[in-house]
């Protein structure tokens, strides 16, 4: 199943420069003198001199295929190389052994979990999650609840988190068909077919907000809402949670668009109900176009408007900056949902 179809395309992201992404089966990157060389699978040349061309970001995905010269050209010019699936999945990323950028923005994320930083940031995070669930809510005619989170306890966070999700849910599920519409809000592994179209979505907007944090030098696995524990990017999980309400109900859902495949879990076969991959294919698209789409938020230097996915960007920075006590405060910018 294939999330993209792009060829090798050049974008302007948060940055001010040129992405390079290797996105189909056959694209080439390499070196030739003082530049970068980019080749398509049907054969058409793209070269970018170093000294001419701001490179920011380079997205390395599976099937394409790199020279170690050109790795070493992005590594020398610092240039954020990112190795991903056909998913979008973030699997790795490479830099330059010299560079210690990060190092600042690491340790004062450790400090924010004693010094009351990341207490503020869990209650940001849990505020703008429930703001941006009350707009999906309002958007259908629903009841919106309102809830205040400046006085609380991390402990009493997590509960009013928790309660307002399963309210949430308890709502939108209405929407849905009787004959689809799901008893609650399932995560990991669902049998369901509309939580695991949900949980299409939160997986793409995941790997958005993974990689967003890696530009931004932070640790995605040392997070302030979502416990600490192995394998876990607890960080990517509370940034996740901000945006999660973007990812809504969709277009009208029908049951012959569902396949049910057999599944093993504990040793015991069970039943997974999924989107055909038509569909798959169908929803994957239209979530890159909503991460494309244009919205009324200023950008940190300049521009009135700028993407979803370059906002997931600008947040990160933004709040790198309020870790490094270099802004007093962050406060996420939430984009409207589409009427």
């Amino acid at each position: 199943m294939n999330f993209f179809t792009t060829t090798l395309k050049f974008v302007s992201p948060v940055f001010e420069g040129v992405k390079i992404e290797l996105a189909d089966y056959g694209s080439y990157l390499g070196r030739d003198a003082g530049c970068f060389e980019l080749k398509t699978k049907d054969g058409n040349v793209e070269h970018y001199p170093h000294f001419e061309k701001e490179i920011g970001e380079c997205v390395l995905k599976s099937g394409s295929y790199v020279s170690v010269d050109a790795l070493i050209d992005l590594m020398l010019w610092n240039i954020d190389t990112y190795i991903m699936t056909r998913h979008n999945r973030v699997v790795g990323f490479l830099k330059n052994v010299e560079d210690d950028s990060h190092v600042k923005t690491r340790v004062a994320q450790y400090q924010a979990l004693e010094n009351g930083k990341g207490l503020k940031i869990a209650k940001e995070i849990v505020r703008a999650k429930i703001e941006g669930q009350n707009r999906v809510l309002r958007k259908y005619g629903l009841k919106a609840i309102e809830r205040n989170v400046e006085e609380v306890s991390r402990r009493e966070l997590l509960s009013i988190e928790s309660r307002h999700a399963r309210y949430y849910f308890g709502q939108i599920f209405k929407l849905f068909p009787e004959h689809l519409r799901p008893e609650k809000r399932t995560g990991y592994k669902a049998y369901d077919g509309i939580n695991n179209v949900f949980n299409f979505g939160y997986y793409v907007l995941k790997c958005r907000v993974h990689k967003a944090l890696l530009k931004a030098k932070l640790e995605p696995y040392l997070g302030f809402l979502h416990s600490l524990q192995h394998g876990k990017p607890s960080l990517v999980c509370d940034i996740q949670d901000v945006y999660r309400y973007l990812i809504e109900r969709g277009k009208k859902l029908r049951k012959k668009d569902f396949v049910v495949t057999d599944f093993m879990m504990r040793l015991k076969m069970g039943k997974r109900i999924h989107l055909c991959e038509y569909e798959a294919d169908s929803l994957a698209e239209g979530l890159n176009g909503l991460f494309n789409r244009r919205v009324e938020i200023p950008r940190i230097k300049h521009g009135k408007r700028q993407t979803i996915d370059m906002l997931i960007n600008e947040e990160s920075l933004l709040l790198a900056k309020f870790l490094r006590n270099e802004r007093n405060e962050w406060k996420a910018r939430l984009p409207l949902i589409a009427s």
